[in-house]
């Protein structure tokens, strides 16, 4: 998460509320009541009011009718969405930091795919620790493989996009170990196997080595193979069914 605080207590309460509710210690769907918040954070009504109202506008809260606010919720729709979004905005941003990138991205790359090879992923280690550590260091690597694009615009909604599908990826990801806490074998190995591919090191070290050879034709392929993962792991877990659990809450 990009974390540059300003020092007010709204500021405070928009960054700490924005953690949880990316990493999905605040679940889609989950009722953010004021009072319990104030409990939990430590600060005061008008601050979370604040914050609440700013991240409603970013649409990871949304306001519910003489219920004050909830987190924002994830759905098929919402999350295909998102990938068609993110093919759009992220591949010509690849495109062009292959024809711009110097020496300097090209360091920034292998580095980034370093520090995300030492990550175990959640297949491995599913602890909080870790998944927020992978996660950290995966967001670092797909910024550092678009880090010589220039366009402002792009990569603002490139950011945007980013973190709602970061909920949706957290909260699949969670999906098949939480079928498996429950004792439901059936299509786990298959749901942990999608799971995997869409994690593993082996895509992102081809995604790194095609860009670094500005073979930009099979870097736009496995970029998009690499975006159509998170439908893939979606059509793993329960058949979607733990989104849909989410949206009949909402």
């Amino acid at each position: 998460m990009r974390n540059e605080r300003g020092g007010t207590k709204t500021e405070e309460a928009y960054w700490l509320l924005r953690r949880d509710i990316l990493s999905t210690r605040l679940p889609p769907g989950a009722s953010l009541k004021l009072g319990s918040l104030r409990e939990t954070y430590a600060l005061g009504w008008t601050p979370l009011r604040e914050a609440l109202s700013r991240l409603e506008a970013e649409r990871l809260v949304t306001a519910v009718s003489n219920r004050g606010f909830a987190v924002a919720p994830v759905s098929r729709h919402e999350l295909e969405d998102l990938v068609r979004a993110r093919m759009v905005v992220e591949v010509p941003l690849l495109l062009e930091s292959i024809e711009r990138g110097g020496n300097a991205w090209e360091e920034a790359l292998v580095t980034a795919h370093y520090r995300l090879s030492r990550c175990k992923t959640a297949g491995d280690d599913p602890s909080e620790t870790a998944v927020n550590d992978w996660d950290e260091k995966h967001e670092a690597f797909h910024s550092a493989l678009i880090g010589a694009a220039t366009s402002s615009w792009l990569l603002r909604f490139r950011n945007t996009i980013s973190d709602q599908l970061r909920r949706h990826h957290r909260f699949l990801g969670l999906a098949p170990t939480l079928r498996a806490a429950a004792g439901r074998i059936d299509g786990h190995e298959a749901a942990m196997a999608a799971l995997r591919e869409a994690m593993g090191l082996a895509h992102h070290t081809a995604l790194m080595e095609a860009a670094l050879d500005r073979d930009a034709e099979r870097a736009q392929k496995l970029m998009e193979e690499h975006i159509g993962y998170t439908m893939d792991v979606y059509a793993h877990s329960e058949d979607g069914a733990a989104v849909r659990a989410v949206e009949l809450t909402a």
